[in-house]
Parts: structure tokens; sequence; C-alpha cells
């Protein structure tokens, strides 16, 4: 099993393309979000949409999503190809079709397009997971943005590869300790969003609060989502540093 950093910046980035990964596992291939810059992402790496098995939505923002009209019709489009399966959280598959992709997919000749036109969906319900080529990936709702009166949330994911290690991937994440420090501790390797902006966002945990984290977290967390510029002595202050473009990490 192994993890491609397809990108490692954040919504803005112009260098390092967005936090996109690649999954790969028993020959099968989860694409983990799919921004804007995919194609170039992975055409970088050495694929092309031919290569994505399935595709995994952690939220509905562009850099997590804004690829997904090219990649769903260039497996449309080719014959040789099946539908890739979608896996996303129940709640949101109508509002990525309505609000997302409708405007580019639904303009099909002759037919009434849908969300399954494209995709093989497969819902995922409330404090569920799903399985991929023999992996279980457990979601994790983390605090996102607050919208009006509601808390949007982000999806993150446990991934429990069962003879040696346990991966936690944030997504899009404020800084909320009290919610994921079990995660932290139960994870073998972490993967956490990370703002390095002097201008805070307020929806993504900030360099300055990760490292407030133990010593025991921060050694074995790696560092993502990141905007462009000098980044902060990551490995000087416990972490194990940031995630590079295009680094793969084997499992």
């Amino acid at each position: 099993m192994k993890m491609t950093f397809l990108g490692t910046g954040s919504a803005f980035t112009l260098t390092n393309y967005h936090s996109n990964m690649l999954l790969e596992v028993n020959g099968q291939r989860l694409l983990i979000d799919c921004g804007g810059d995919v194609r170039f992402a992975l055409r970088d790496a050495g694929y092309t949409a031919a290569d994505i098995s399935a595709l995994y939505v952690s939220h509905l923002h562009a850099d997590h999503v804004g690829g997904i009209e090219w990649l769903a019709l260039a497996t449309y489009f080719n014959a040789a190809l099946s539908r890739p399966a979608l896996f996303i959280n129940e709640k949101m598959s109508e509002e990525l079709w309505l609000n997302s992709l409708k405007g580019g997919l639904g303009t099909l000749q002759n037919q009434i397009a849908h969300l399954e036109t494209y995709f093989d969906t497969k819902p995922i319900g409330r404090n569920m997971g799903f399985d991929f080529a023999g992996l279980h990936l457990q979601t994790v709702q983390t605090v996102h943005y607050m919208d009006g009166y509601e808390i949007v949330p982000s999806y993150g994911l446990l991934i429990s590869k069962p003879d040696d290690c346990t991966i936690f991937l944030s997504t899009d994440t404020q800084f909320t300790p009290g919610h994921l420090m079990a995660f932290y501790q139960k994870a073998t390797i972490i993967f956490h969003d990370c703002e390095t902006s002097k201008n805070r966002s307020g929806i993504h945990s900030h360099y300055e609060e990760l490292k407030s984290l133990p010593a025991e977290v921060r050694a074995k967390m790696w560092l993502y989502h990141y905007q462009d510029g000098e980044l902060p002595a990551a490995v000087a202050d416990g972490f194990a540093g940031f995630v590079a473009k295009g680094q793969v990490f084997e499992f």
C-alpha cells in the first residue's frame, strides 16, 4: 500500500497543487479528493483518469471537488472504462451534484444526466466508513467552518492496515484537539492540514496551534495543505515534517 501526495498546497496555491492524494492498494487506486488542478497533478505523477478506480470526497470546497467534472467526462467518454466508484457522505451527495457539478455535467446530448450517470455512487452513512480493495477506511467528522447557524464538517479518514499501521488523515479541520486527540493517539502516522499564513482563516489548523500538541503526537505528524512561500522549521519543532508535492509514503 502506498499514498502519493499529488499536491500539498492550500486552496490558493500556485506552486504545490491542491492537497489531493492517491491511495494504491492491491492494484486499485483511490483518489482522495479531486481539486481543480488534479489533472495536472496526476499527469506529473505519471497517471491519467484511466488509472482511477474510485474517488473519495471529504467536503465540497473547490480545492477538493473542482476537478470532478474533468474526471467524470474523461472516464465517461472512454468506452473502455467503467464508472469509478464515488464514496461520499450521504448528506453531501445531492449537494455535490446540484451546487458543484450539474452545470457542467448535466449537458449530455439527448439524455438527462445525474451523478450516477458518471459514478457508481456509494453513500456513506453517519458514523460509517467504507471498504476499498480489502482495506477499511473509517470517516471522522471534523469541524471545518460555521455557515450561518450550522457547523459544516469535512470528513477525515482513519485508515487501518491490519498488520502494521493506522493512518489518520485530517482533510480540513479547525484546531480541535479535544475532539481529535483520541484519533491522534490511535494513529501510527498522522497527515494533518496546516495553515502557515500570517493571516489566519480560522477554518484550518494553524502551525502555531499545532505546535502546542504533545511531543508524542507531533513526532508522528506530517503537515500538508500549507500556503506557498517559506515554511517554518517543522522538524526542529518536533514534527515529522512538511509533506513535499509528489512525495510517496509506502506502508
